[in-house]
């Protein structure tokens, strides 16, 4: 059944969809021995049963083997992009590893299983002769920082610049703060829009000289006048807020340089196969030994009040808390929960404590100066849209409260409640729903029950489905196409299969031309929701 305005009928238009089947050519470009030999139905008739399926069944099949094309399309662009990414690099790195051993004593703790596996993996890729693409992807806690903090020791060791960039200046600043910490016998320096004029001057004129060998900073160290002396190392922060083409800015800021991603937002493992596959993967699946499991309820409006003096407990005892609001300001009906209202609203029911209030309109030294002021334990409350989604590191806020939490999609509500439970203090989540929907509900269900970021992400893309967990900029023409179809996550997997047999198979097959490259360049701009 058709959506159709005017005169159009249905019949009409089935009859002339099944004559536009018959006519257009419609060619596979899996190799045909991959078809025969997996006996796979071919793809005309798989668009033909699509519009005209004699079950559910036949549908089902149908919708499989047209996404099981567009993935091995997708995926086998990506072997070809990542294979013309195998250049040889200029660079040396000559640390050795028991200097990197020595290094990571420094942060006090013993690394994880999956951070060692990291810094050897990051280790082989410096030391190789060609260059790193690698995404390091871990759960909230899962100590990224420290694995990245490695590889940029083993630049800087080695003689060479390093830059480590973040999608907002809170982050940026945080992570500049750090950077000195672990290596204050380096010059660090810091870059964002806040930077005065002058300083900016004196700050580029010292990288250009090789003055300086850590950048940390913002956009700003994409801007054209930033040149490096010998940079050999970028770091991206929170990779899912950037696009293909600002890794790519950076990369053009040094000859050959290497590039280390990092997401602390899990996706689903048939999601990584598109989004990352020009990239090598790292996972750091354990979380540091001290941190605790956040306790998370459901919290019906009922019992606000008392969740409200659960709160006024906890700063007395010397913690602090974030309130999360889906927006800023109210809207015309009121049925979502703005920082604005919210704000005033606490101050009301709060007098004694001390509550800041940041939200994205802000000016960046505003958010900086708030950010700052809430970790130096200035106020008790900070109430907040989703700017503290991502990186914030705050070790005495302990509760975290999510306003309209069924507006949110599960894996951006495990990184919200990754702000708390960042230290060994006993932390909570509260989740206040307005919603009847039974689906909202058992999605915050999963909330409260499951704290495995990468078991989160998996479960909300089997709620959501694919077109729902990627906003419009990342959906790109070919999941736009994808979107009616409901199709097995396993075709993905498959694709994989094909796409690995086909390469081993005949190596030298002209694929790309096949594909058509420009359909895969809405991938550029690849971010999550």
């Amino acid at each position: 059944v058709y959506s159709l305005r005017g005169n159009l009928t249905q019949a009409v238009v089935r009859s002339s969809i099944k004559n536009a089947i018959k006519l257009v050519n419609i060619e596979s470009v899996i190799p045909y021995n991959l078809i025969n030999k997996y006996k796979i139905n071919s793809l005309k008739s798989a668009y033909f049963e699509v519009h005209n399926p004699n079950s559910e069944n036949s549908l089902k099949e149908a919708s499989d083997r047209i996404a099981l094309e567009e993935y091995f399309s997708l995926i086998s662009a990506f072997k070809v992009i990542k294979g013309d990414r195998k250049c040889v690099k200029m660079q040396k790195y000559t640390v050795t590893a028991s200097q990197v051993k020595e290094f990571t004593k420094k942060f006090g703790f013993e690394f994880t299983d999956g951070q060692k596996k990291a810094v050897n993996e990051i280790f082989t890729d410096l030391k190789s002769p060609y260059i790193m693409n690698r995404l390091l992807q871990g759960d909230v806690g899962s100590g990224k920082t420290a694995v990245c903090f490695t590889a940029i020791y083993l630049a800087v060791k080695s003689g060479y610049q390093a830059t480590l960039l973040a999608p907002t200046e809170v982050l940026a600043l945080q992570n500049y703060n750090l950077v000195k910490k672990f290596f204050d016998d380096e010059e660090v320096v810091f870059l964002s829009s806040s930077v005065t004029k002058k300083e900016k001057a004196i700050i580029k004129e010292d990288i250009k000289n090789n003055k300086v060998k850590i950048i940390v900073g913002t956009h700003a160290v994409l801007e054209e006048d930033v040149v490096y002396n010998n940079l050999a190392l970028c770091v991206c922060d929170e990779q899912q807020r950037f696009g293909v083409s600002q890794r790519s800015a950076l990369l053009s800021k040094g000859k050959t340089v290497d590039m280390l991603v990092m997401s602390a937002t899990p996706i689903p493992r048939t999601l990584s196969l598109i989004f990352y596959g020009d990239l090598d993967i790292s996972t750091i699946a354990e979380k540091p030994l001290n941190r605790v499991k956040v306790k998370t309820s459901i919290v019906e409006y009922s019992k606000y009040d008392k969740m409200l003096k659960f709160v006024t407990e906890q700063v007395k005892n010397g913690r602090q808390a974030y309130f999360v609001c889906p927006k800023i300001s109210q809207d015309e009906e009121g049925t979502i929960m703005s920082v604005t209202e919210l704000y005033e609203e606490l101050t009301q029911k709060m007098p004694n404590l001390k509550i800041a209030l940041l939200h994205g309109k802000m000016k960046d030294k505003e958010k900086t100066a708030v950010m700052q002021a809430y970790k130096n334990k200035e106020y008790d409350i900070l109430v907040s849209t989703t700017v503290i989604e991502v990186g914030v590191d705050v070790p005495n806020a302990t509760v975290m409260v999510i306003y309209n939490a069924e507006r949110f999609g599960l894996s951006q509500l495990h990184q919200l409640r990754g702000r708390v439970g960042r230290s060994n203090l006993e932390s909570y989540c509260f989740l206040l729903n307005e919603s009847e929907s039974e689906t909202a509900k058992a999605r915050l269900e999963i909330m409260s029950n499951e704290s495995d970021g990468f078991k989160i992400s998996e479960l909300d893309y089997n709620l959501r489905g694919g077109g729902d967990f990627l906003g419009e900029r990342q959906s790109g023409k070919f999941l736009n196409d994808l979107g009616g179809l409901k199709y097995s996550s396993n075709v993905i997997f498959f694709a994989k299969t094909l796409s690995d047999e086909a390469f081993n198979y005949e190596k030298n097959i002209p694929l790309l031309q096949k594909l058509g490259r420009e359909k895969y360049y809405a991938l550029k701009d690849i971010t999550l929701n």
